[in-house]
């Protein structure tokens, strides 16, 4: 049987309009969301040859040292973010360019399946009767932070793919990328979200609603 939706689609946090349910939720969610993101791209990444004994940047499981602050502040102006960057180092791999991105895509697709681990939680709890409120929170961040990833600019996967798919002589260009990517992507999430603008979420939310209504059942 559907269940409501507790909250909407894609969620941030309304400054006129604060509960301390949907802080807390939402906050645990982007926790949950981040650790499991950076988590994947490092063994991922560990698995197609870029192993690194002791390296502190992976394989941790603290989501807290995988918290970015611009990711951050990204989560709360709109919902959407990134987890911290780690250093990949493509001459491990066999093949550099094609590795290098499926480790970054490893992420959204990882969120994507946490969000699947949650709508099964959500519907045991429906069948006995508990509220599933925390867990649909999850599902929708993990929902919209892999569809966010479409956006072409780093720190996000589609923007890694951009970057790997430049000329080799575009070395330069390609490092300014990496480096502006995530004051690009923050912002047009405050241009949106503070001054109205509708640049990003015409295109992204109606996917990340429809994947979010399939996947929770609502």
């Amino acid at each position: 049987m559907p269940v409501e939706s507790a909250w909407p689609v894609p969620f941030f946090l309304d400054p006129h309009n604060l509960a301390i349910d949907a802080v807390v939720a939402f906050c645990v969610s982007v926790l949950l969301t981040v650790t499991i993101n950076a988590e994947a791209q490092a063994f991922v990444s560990n698995f197609l040859g870029d192993r690194r004994p002791g390296a502190r940047d992976r394989l941790h499981f603290n989501a807290f040292l995988h918290l970015d602050i611009l990711g951050a502040i990204c989560y709360l102006v709109d919902g959407f973010g990134w987890a911290r960057n780690f250093d990949i180092d493509p001459q491990k791999f066999e093949y550099p360019r094609l590795y290098m991105v499926i480790s970054r895509a490893a992420g959204p697709v990882a969120n994507l399946l946490l969000a699947g681990i949650a709508s099964s939680i959500v519907m045991l709890f429906n069948i006995f009767d508990y509220n599933p409120r925390v867990f649909l929170m999850v599902i929708g961040v993990n929902v919209t932070t892999a569809i966010y990833n479409l956006i072409p600019l780093p720190p996000l996967a589609l923007g890694y793919l951009v970057s790997e798919l430049l000329p080799p002589d575009q070395e330069r260009t390609k490092s300014v990328l990496l480096l502006a990517g995530p004051y690009l992507v923050l912002a047009l999430a405050l241009l949106e979200r503070l001054h109205h603008r509708t640049i990003l979420s015409p295109h992204l939310d109606p996917l990340i609603k429809a994947i979010y209504a399939y996947i929770a059942g609502v």
